[in-house]
Protein backbone atom coordinates (compact mmCIF):
# COMPACT_ATOMS: atom_id res chain seq x y z
CA UNK A 1 0.00 0.00 0.00
CA UNK A 2 2.85 2.38 0.83
CA UNK A 3 4.37 1.94 -2.64
CA UNK A 4 1.03 2.63 -4.34
CA UNK A 5 0.40 5.67 -2.11
CA UNK A 6 3.81 7.13 -2.89
CA UNK A 7 3.20 6.55 -6.59
CA UNK A 8 -0.12 8.38 -6.47
CA UNK A 9 1.49 11.28 -4.58
CA UNK A 10 4.19 11.46 -7.27
CA UNK A 11 1.57 11.58 -10.01
CA UNK A 12 -0.40 14.28 -8.19
CA UNK A 13 2.75 16.37 -7.76
CA UNK A 14 3.37 16.08 -11.49
CA UNK A 15 -0.21 17.23 -12.15
CA UNK A 16 0.30 20.30 -9.96
CA UNK A 17 2.84 21.57 -12.46
CA UNK A 18 0.29 21.40 -15.26
CA UNK A 19 -2.52 23.86 -15.99
CA UNK A 20 -4.75 21.13 -17.40
CA UNK A 21 -6.71 18.38 -15.70
CA UNK A 22 -5.39 14.92 -16.53
CA UNK A 23 -7.37 12.27 -18.34
CA UNK A 24 -8.22 9.34 -16.05
CA UNK A 25 -8.62 5.95 -17.73
CA UNK A 26 -10.22 3.08 -15.82
CA UNK A 27 -9.67 -0.44 -17.17
CA UNK A 28 -11.98 -3.12 -15.77
CA UNK A 29 -11.51 -6.88 -15.98
CA UNK A 30 -14.77 -8.93 -16.00
CA UNK A 31 -12.95 -12.27 -15.64
CA UNK A 32 -11.62 -13.95 -12.50
CA UNK A 33 -8.20 -14.45 -14.13
CA UNK A 34 -5.55 -11.72 -14.02
CA UNK A 35 -4.84 -9.90 -17.29
CA UNK A 36 -1.22 -8.83 -17.74
CA UNK A 37 0.13 -6.58 -20.48
CA UNK A 38 -3.07 -6.77 -22.53
CA UNK A 39 -3.42 -4.00 -25.10
CA UNK A 40 -6.28 -1.52 -24.65
CA UNK A 41 -7.38 1.22 -27.03
CA UNK A 42 -8.64 4.78 -26.59
CA UNK A 43 -9.42 7.38 -29.22
CA UNK A 44 -6.52 9.82 -29.41
CA UNK A 45 -8.93 12.50 -30.58
CA UNK A 46 -10.90 12.05 -27.35
CA UNK A 47 -7.72 12.40 -25.28
CA UNK A 48 -6.46 15.53 -27.04
CA UNK A 49 -9.96 16.97 -26.84
CA UNK A 50 -10.17 16.48 -23.08
CA UNK A 51 -6.65 17.84 -22.60
CA UNK A 52 -7.34 20.73 -25.01
CA UNK A 53 -4.30 19.86 -27.10
CA UNK A 54 -3.57 20.02 -30.84
CA UNK A 55 -3.74 16.78 -32.81
CA UNK A 56 0.05 16.59 -33.00
CA UNK A 57 0.61 16.88 -29.24
CA UNK A 58 2.46 14.22 -27.27
CA UNK A 59 1.25 12.71 -24.03
CA UNK A 60 2.52 10.56 -21.17
CA UNK A 61 0.67 7.56 -19.72
CA UNK A 62 1.21 6.65 -16.04
CA UNK A 63 0.02 3.64 -14.12
CA UNK A 64 -1.23 3.64 -10.50
CA UNK A 65 2.35 3.50 -9.20
CA UNK A 66 3.41 6.58 -11.13
CA UNK A 67 5.41 4.52 -13.61
CA UNK A 68 5.39 5.53 -17.27
CA UNK A 69 3.62 3.11 -19.61
CA UNK A 70 4.66 2.81 -23.28
CA UNK A 71 2.06 3.59 -25.92
CA UNK A 72 1.55 3.84 -29.66
CA UNK A 73 -0.79 5.85 -31.89
CA UNK A 74 -2.22 3.52 -34.53
CA UNK A 75 -3.13 4.20 -38.16
CA UNK A 76 -6.81 4.55 -37.23
CA UNK A 77 -6.19 7.17 -34.54
CA UNK A 78 -6.22 4.99 -31.43
CA UNK A 79 -3.85 5.28 -28.49
CA UNK A 80 -2.92 1.77 -27.39
CA UNK A 81 -1.03 0.72 -24.27
CA UNK A 82 -0.51 -2.50 -22.29
CA UNK A 83 -2.76 -2.71 -19.25
CA UNK A 84 -2.48 -5.08 -16.30
CA UNK A 85 -5.59 -5.73 -14.22
CA UNK A 86 -6.26 -8.24 -11.45
CA UNK A 87 -9.19 -10.62 -11.79
CA UNK A 88 -12.62 -9.01 -11.34
CA UNK A 89 -10.95 -5.69 -10.56
CA UNK A 90 -10.08 -2.34 -12.11
CA UNK A 91 -6.85 -0.43 -12.71
CA UNK A 92 -6.48 3.30 -13.24
CA UNK A 93 -4.17 5.00 -15.71
CA UNK A 94 -3.47 8.71 -16.04
CA UNK A 95 -2.74 10.61 -19.26
CA UNK A 96 -1.19 14.08 -19.31
CA UNK A 97 0.55 16.32 -21.80
CA UNK A 98 4.28 15.68 -22.05
CA UNK A 99 7.17 14.07 -23.86
CA UNK A 100 7.25 10.28 -23.39
CA UNK A 101 10.37 8.20 -22.92
CA UNK A 102 11.67 6.38 -26.03
CA UNK A 103 10.18 2.90 -26.53
CA UNK A 104 12.01 -0.10 -27.95
CA UNK A 105 10.42 -1.40 -31.16
CA UNK A 106 9.04 -4.88 -30.50
CA UNK A 107 6.30 -5.41 -33.12
CA UNK A 108 7.50 -4.67 -36.64
CA UNK A 109 7.81 -5.94 -40.20
CA UNK A 110 7.95 -5.01 -43.86
CA UNK A 111 7.56 -6.25 -47.40
CA UNK A 112 10.63 -8.01 -48.81
CA UNK A 113 10.69 -7.49 -52.60
CA UNK A 114 14.19 -8.96 -52.57
CA UNK A 115 12.63 -12.28 -51.40
CA UNK A 116 9.74 -12.63 -53.87
CA UNK A 117 7.53 -10.00 -52.17
CA UNK A 118 7.21 -11.75 -48.81
CA UNK A 119 5.52 -9.76 -46.07
CA UNK A 120 7.10 -10.80 -42.77
CA UNK A 121 6.47 -9.46 -39.28
CA UNK A 122 7.17 -10.30 -35.64
CA UNK A 123 6.84 -9.34 -32.01
CA UNK A 124 8.67 -10.49 -28.89
CA UNK A 125 7.05 -13.95 -29.06
CA UNK A 126 6.91 -15.18 -32.68
CA UNK A 127 7.32 -14.27 -36.35
CA UNK A 128 5.07 -14.77 -39.40
CA UNK A 129 5.08 -14.50 -43.17
CA UNK A 130 2.55 -14.11 -45.99
CA UNK A 131 3.54 -14.81 -49.59
CA UNK A 132 3.32 -12.25 -52.37
CA UNK A 133 2.80 -11.76 -56.10
CA UNK A 134 6.40 -12.44 -57.18
CA UNK A 135 6.19 -15.93 -55.67
CA UNK A 136 2.91 -16.52 -57.47
CA UNK A 137 4.39 -15.38 -60.79
CA UNK A 138 7.21 -17.82 -60.25
CA UNK A 139 4.65 -20.62 -60.13
CA UNK A 140 5.19 -21.74 -56.53
CA UNK A 141 2.06 -22.82 -54.67
CA UNK A 142 2.02 -21.41 -51.15
CA UNK A 143 -1.44 -20.44 -49.97
CA UNK A 144 -1.31 -20.17 -46.19
CA UNK A 145 0.54 -18.28 -43.46
CA UNK A 146 4.09 -19.30 -42.65
CA UNK A 147 5.43 -19.46 -39.09
CA UNK A 148 8.96 -18.59 -37.99
CA UNK A 149 9.99 -19.61 -34.50
CA UNK A 150 11.96 -17.29 -32.28
CA UNK A 151 13.39 -17.59 -28.77
CA UNK A 152 14.45 -14.01 -28.02
CA UNK A 153 12.32 -10.87 -27.47
CA UNK A 154 14.23 -8.57 -29.83
CA UNK A 155 13.51 -8.39 -33.59
CA UNK A 156 15.28 -11.05 -35.68
CA UNK A 157 13.50 -11.20 -39.05
CA UNK A 158 15.50 -8.49 -40.81
CA UNK A 159 18.78 -10.17 -39.89
CA UNK A 160 17.48 -13.58 -40.99
CA UNK A 161 16.60 -12.30 -44.45
CA UNK A 162 19.96 -10.58 -44.74
CA UNK A 163 21.73 -13.76 -43.70
CA UNK A 164 19.73 -15.93 -46.11
CA UNK A 165 20.05 -13.61 -49.10
CA UNK A 166 23.45 -12.00 -48.62
CA UNK A 167 25.62 -14.01 -46.20
CA UNK A 168 24.83 -17.66 -47.00
CA UNK A 169 23.33 -18.19 -43.51
CA UNK A 170 20.23 -20.35 -43.84
CA UNK A 171 17.18 -19.27 -41.88
CA UNK A 172 16.05 -22.90 -41.96
CA UNK A 173 18.67 -23.64 -39.29
CA UNK A 174 18.47 -22.43 -35.68
CA UNK A 175 21.51 -20.22 -35.08
CA UNK A 176 20.47 -19.42 -31.52
CA UNK A 177 17.23 -17.44 -31.84
CA UNK A 178 14.85 -19.65 -33.85
CA UNK A 179 14.31 -20.50 -37.51
CA UNK A 180 11.91 -21.24 -40.35
CA UNK A 181 11.11 -24.95 -40.09
CA UNK A 182 7.35 -24.86 -40.75
CA UNK A 183 5.93 -26.40 -43.94
CA UNK A 184 3.11 -24.48 -45.64
CA UNK A 185 2.83 -25.56 -49.27
CA UNK A 186 -0.53 -25.42 -51.09
CA UNK A 187 -2.53 -25.53 -47.83
CA UNK A 188 -4.03 -23.10 -45.32
CA UNK A 189 -0.77 -23.27 -43.35
CA UNK A 190 -0.78 -21.71 -39.91
CA UNK A 191 -4.36 -20.47 -39.66
CA UNK A 192 -5.56 -18.95 -42.93
CA UNK A 193 -9.28 -18.33 -43.47
CA UNK A 194 -11.02 -19.37 -46.69
CA UNK A 195 -14.53 -19.56 -48.08
CA UNK A 196 -16.01 -23.06 -47.87
CA UNK A 197 -18.97 -23.44 -50.26
CA UNK A 198 -20.28 -27.00 -50.60
CA UNK A 199 -17.63 -28.16 -48.08
CA UNK A 200 -14.84 -27.25 -50.53
CA UNK A 201 -12.00 -24.88 -49.65
CA UNK A 202 -11.56 -21.94 -52.02
CA UNK A 203 -7.80 -21.43 -51.63
CA UNK A 204 -6.77 -17.75 -51.79
CA UNK A 205 -3.19 -18.10 -53.17
CA UNK A 206 -0.77 -15.15 -52.65
CA UNK A 207 -1.69 -11.54 -51.91
CA UNK A 208 -1.92 -9.01 -54.74
CA UNK A 209 -1.43 -5.73 -52.85
CA UNK A 210 0.15 -4.94 -49.50
CA UNK A 211 0.05 -1.87 -47.28
CA UNK A 212 1.83 -1.53 -43.93
CA UNK A 213 -0.49 0.42 -41.63
CA UNK A 214 1.32 0.21 -38.26
CA UNK A 215 4.98 -0.58 -37.73
CA UNK A 216 5.64 -0.57 -34.00
CA UNK A 217 6.73 -0.09 -31.43
CA UNK A 218 3.86 -2.07 -29.84
CA UNK A 219 1.70 -3.13 -32.81
CA UNK A 220 2.30 -4.18 -36.39
CA UNK A 221 -0.61 -4.00 -38.85
CA UNK A 222 -0.74 -4.87 -42.53
CA UNK A 223 -3.55 -4.80 -45.07
CA UNK A 224 -3.47 -7.48 -47.77
CA UNK A 225 -5.73 -7.53 -50.83
CA UNK A 226 -6.04 -10.68 -52.92
CA UNK A 227 -6.78 -11.49 -56.55
CA UNK A 228 -10.42 -12.26 -57.33
CA UNK A 229 -11.66 -15.68 -56.23
CA UNK A 230 -14.05 -17.95 -58.07
CA UNK A 231 -16.93 -18.82 -55.75
CA UNK A 232 -19.75 -20.89 -57.23
CA UNK A 233 -18.94 -19.61 -60.71
CA UNK A 234 -18.66 -15.96 -59.59
CA UNK A 235 -15.16 -14.70 -60.41
CA UNK A 236 -15.50 -11.22 -58.85
CA UNK A 237 -15.10 -12.01 -55.13
CA UNK A 238 -12.15 -10.07 -53.65
CA UNK A 239 -10.71 -10.89 -50.25
CA UNK A 240 -9.13 -8.26 -47.97
CA UNK A 241 -7.32 -8.99 -44.71
CA UNK A 242 -6.19 -6.61 -41.98
CA UNK A 243 -3.70 -8.41 -39.72
CA UNK A 244 -2.41 -6.99 -36.42
CA UNK A 245 0.16 -8.39 -34.00
CA UNK A 246 0.64 -6.81 -30.56
CA UNK A 247 3.55 -6.98 -28.16
CA UNK A 248 3.27 -9.98 -25.87
CA UNK A 249 0.68 -11.87 -27.91
CA UNK A 250 1.23 -15.21 -29.62
CA UNK A 251 -1.75 -14.54 -31.88
CA UNK A 252 -2.54 -12.18 -34.76
CA UNK A 253 -5.91 -10.46 -34.82
CA UNK A 254 -7.25 -10.77 -38.36
CA UNK A 255 -10.29 -9.13 -39.93
CA UNK A 256 -11.34 -10.67 -43.25
CA UNK A 257 -13.89 -9.35 -45.74
CA UNK A 258 -15.05 -10.68 -49.11
CA UNK A 259 -16.25 -7.94 -51.46
CA UNK A 260 -18.89 -8.79 -54.08
CA UNK A 261 -19.96 -12.02 -52.38
CA UNK A 262 -23.65 -12.42 -53.18
CA UNK A 263 -24.91 -14.81 -50.49
CA UNK A 264 -24.16 -16.12 -47.01
CA UNK A 265 -21.32 -18.62 -47.37
CA UNK A 266 -19.45 -20.84 -44.89
CA UNK A 267 -15.94 -19.68 -44.02
CA UNK A 268 -13.31 -21.87 -42.39
CA UNK A 269 -10.09 -21.19 -40.55
CA UNK A 270 -7.66 -24.05 -41.06
CA UNK A 271 -4.37 -25.39 -39.76
CA UNK A 272 -2.51 -27.91 -41.89
CA UNK A 273 -1.92 -31.41 -40.51
CA UNK A 274 1.34 -33.19 -41.28
CA UNK A 275 2.28 -36.87 -41.29
CA UNK A 276 4.84 -36.40 -38.50
CA UNK A 277 2.00 -36.00 -35.98
CA UNK A 278 -1.29 -37.07 -37.58
CA UNK A 279 -3.23 -37.10 -34.30
CA UNK A 280 -1.71 -33.96 -32.81
CA UNK A 281 -4.79 -31.80 -33.34
CA UNK A 282 -7.46 -30.71 -30.88
CA UNK A 283 -10.50 -28.48 -31.02
CA UNK A 284 -13.31 -27.20 -28.83
CA UNK A 285 -16.04 -25.35 -30.68
CA UNK A 286 -17.76 -24.28 -27.47
CA UNK A 287 -14.56 -22.91 -25.95
CA UNK A 288 -13.71 -21.29 -29.29
CA UNK A 289 -10.36 -22.67 -30.43
CA UNK A 290 -8.56 -25.17 -32.67
CA UNK A 291 -4.97 -26.36 -32.18
CA UNK A 292 -2.24 -28.53 -33.63
CA UNK A 293 1.20 -29.67 -32.42
CA UNK A 294 3.48 -29.67 -35.47
CA UNK A 295 6.70 -31.62 -34.93
CA UNK A 296 8.07 -30.24 -38.27
CA UNK A 297 9.55 -32.07 -41.23
CA UNK A 298 12.90 -32.77 -39.62
CA UNK A 299 12.11 -33.39 -35.96
CA UNK A 300 15.49 -35.12 -35.49
CA UNK A 301 17.16 -31.75 -36.19
CA UNK A 302 16.18 -30.52 -32.71
CA UNK A 303 13.52 -28.25 -34.22
CA UNK A 304 11.26 -28.61 -31.23
CA UNK A 305 7.48 -28.56 -31.62
CA UNK A 306 5.60 -25.66 -33.20
CA UNK A 307 2.22 -25.25 -31.55
CA UNK A 308 -0.31 -23.65 -33.90
CA UNK A 309 -3.74 -22.36 -32.99
CA UNK A 310 -6.71 -20.17 -33.81
CA UNK A 311 -9.21 -18.50 -31.48
CA UNK A 312 -12.68 -17.16 -32.26
CA UNK A 313 -14.32 -14.26 -30.42
CA UNK A 314 -17.75 -15.05 -31.88
CA UNK A 315 -19.67 -18.32 -31.80
CA UNK A 316 -18.52 -20.87 -34.39
CA UNK A 317 -20.88 -23.42 -35.88
CA UNK A 318 -18.45 -26.31 -35.70
CA UNK A 319 -14.89 -27.63 -35.56
CA UNK A 320 -13.58 -30.75 -37.25
CA UNK A 321 -10.83 -32.31 -39.37
CA UNK A 322 -11.03 -32.66 -43.13
CA UNK A 323 -8.50 -35.13 -44.56
CA UNK A 324 -7.20 -35.18 -48.12
CA UNK A 325 -7.59 -38.11 -50.48
CA UNK A 326 -4.41 -39.92 -51.47
CA UNK A 327 -4.44 -38.03 -54.76
CA UNK A 328 -4.82 -34.66 -53.05
CA UNK A 329 -2.07 -35.46 -50.56
CA UNK A 330 0.35 -35.78 -53.45
CA UNK A 331 -0.89 -32.48 -54.86
CA UNK A 332 -0.44 -30.76 -51.49
CA UNK A 333 3.16 -31.74 -50.71
CA UNK A 334 2.20 -34.73 -48.59
CA UNK A 335 -0.01 -32.83 -46.13
CA UNK A 336 -2.74 -34.93 -44.52
CA UNK A 337 -5.50 -32.32 -44.35
CA UNK A 338 -6.63 -29.59 -41.96
CA UNK A 339 -8.16 -29.09 -38.55
CA UNK A 340 -10.77 -26.39 -39.10
CA UNK A 341 -13.42 -24.21 -37.51
CA UNK A 342 -16.40 -23.12 -39.58
CA UNK A 343 -18.68 -20.08 -39.36
CA UNK A 344 -21.15 -18.36 -41.68
CA UNK A 345 -19.91 -15.29 -43.50
CA UNK A 346 -22.56 -12.67 -44.26
CA UNK A 347 -21.98 -10.42 -47.29
CA UNK A 348 -20.66 -6.91 -46.47
CA UNK A 349 -19.45 -7.99 -43.02
CA UNK A 350 -16.09 -8.75 -41.37
CA UNK A 351 -14.97 -12.13 -40.11
CA UNK A 352 -12.67 -11.62 -37.12
CA UNK A 353 -10.49 -14.26 -35.53
CA UNK A 354 -7.01 -14.77 -34.05
CA UNK A 355 -4.29 -17.14 -35.23
CA UNK A 356 -0.68 -17.78 -34.35
CA UNK A 357 1.86 -20.04 -32.72
CA UNK A 358 4.05 -20.96 -29.78
CA UNK A 359 7.26 -22.98 -29.60
CA UNK A 360 8.39 -25.75 -27.28
CA UNK A 361 11.76 -23.97 -27.01
CA UNK A 362 10.25 -20.64 -25.98
CA UNK A 363 7.59 -20.79 -23.31
CA UNK A 364 5.40 -23.78 -24.19
CA UNK A 365 6.84 -27.07 -23.00
CA UNK A 366 3.79 -29.22 -23.73
CA UNK A 367 0.69 -29.38 -25.90
CA UNK A 368 -1.40 -28.95 -22.74
CA UNK A 369 0.38 -25.63 -22.04
CA UNK A 370 -0.50 -24.40 -25.52
CA UNK A 371 -4.13 -25.50 -25.41
CA UNK A 372 -4.53 -23.83 -22.02
CA UNK A 373 -3.15 -20.60 -23.50
CA UNK A 374 -5.65 -20.76 -26.36
CA UNK A 375 -8.59 -21.48 -24.07
CA UNK A 376 -7.70 -18.53 -21.84
CA UNK A 377 -7.13 -16.31 -24.89
CA UNK A 378 -10.60 -17.21 -26.15
CA UNK A 379 -12.09 -16.25 -22.80
CA UNK A 380 -10.29 -12.90 -22.95
CA UNK A 381 -11.42 -11.94 -26.46
CA UNK A 382 -14.97 -13.01 -25.59
CA UNK A 383 -14.80 -10.94 -22.40
CA UNK A 384 -12.68 -7.91 -23.33
CA UNK A 385 -11.33 -5.38 -20.87
CA UNK A 386 -13.69 -2.42 -20.62
CA UNK A 387 -12.27 1.10 -20.76
CA UNK A 388 -13.83 4.31 -19.44
CA UNK A 389 -12.31 7.75 -19.92
CA UNK A 390 -12.90 10.77 -17.67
Amino acid sequence: MKKIFLGVVTVLLMFSCSQKEPVIVTVTNPLAMDRNGEMVEISMAEITGKLQLPDTAQVIVWDENGLEVPYQITYDGMLIFPASVKGEASATYTIVEGTPQPVDVVACGRQYPERLDDVAWENDRAAYRAYGPALQRKGERAFGYDIWTKSVPEPVVEDRYDGELNRHISYHVDHGNGMDCYAVGPTLGGGTAALFPDSTIVYPYCYKECEILDNGPLRFTTKLVYNPLVVKGDSSVVETRVISLDKGSQLNKTMVSFDNLQETTPVVTGIVLHKQNPMGYSFDAKAGYIAYADSTENAANNNGVIYVGAVFPAHITGAFTQLFSEKERKERAGALGHVMAVSDYEPDSEYTYYWGSGWSKYGFETEADWNSYLEEYAQKVRNPLSVTVK
